[in-house]
């Protein structure tokens, strides 16, 4: 299980992502602005991955700023990026170091294996509780 920052602006898409994670037993704390994640990254103990769109409020690049920000005070948070519109190679090269890349639409499978693939981050999918039927 990962402690995961979720930081998304469209609603919709951070409750989804949000549900993905939780389904394979991540725990997910989420934030809809930059300022909001910094808050919440500094009154909580540990957090694994910042899971962030790039753009934010209409606002280009700042998730990428909010990474860098995010690494100056806690160096071994991990980063993966996402968005749905092209990539330049000049927001690649403000990517923060060891960070991972996932565009948006993506699938919950895909979601999975780039926190496997790049993060070494399992998943523990919730199991279902079963009712014990009496004799």
């Amino acid at each position: 299980m990962a402690i995961v920052l979720l930081v998304e602006d469209e609603e919709q898409v951070r409750v989804l992502a949000q549900s993905y994670l939780e389904e394979h037993g991540h725990q997910v704390l989420s934030a809809g602005t930059p300022d909001g994640a910094m808050a919440i990254l500094q009154r909580t103990a540990h957090v694994d991955l910042l899971f962030t769109d790039i753009d934010l409020k209409d606002v280009i690049a700042s998730g990428i700023e909010l990474a860098q920000d995010a690494l100056v005070r806690w160096p071994n948070l991990k980063v993966l990026y996402t968005t749905g519109r092209d990539l330049t190679d000049g927001m690649k090269a403000r990517f923060v170091e060891h960070s991972a890349f996932l565009p948006k639409p993506y699938t919950v499978d895909e979601l999975i294996t780039t926190l496997l693939v790049h993060f070494k981050i399992s998943p523990h999918p919730r199991r279902l509780m079963r009712e014990s039927v009496p004799h």
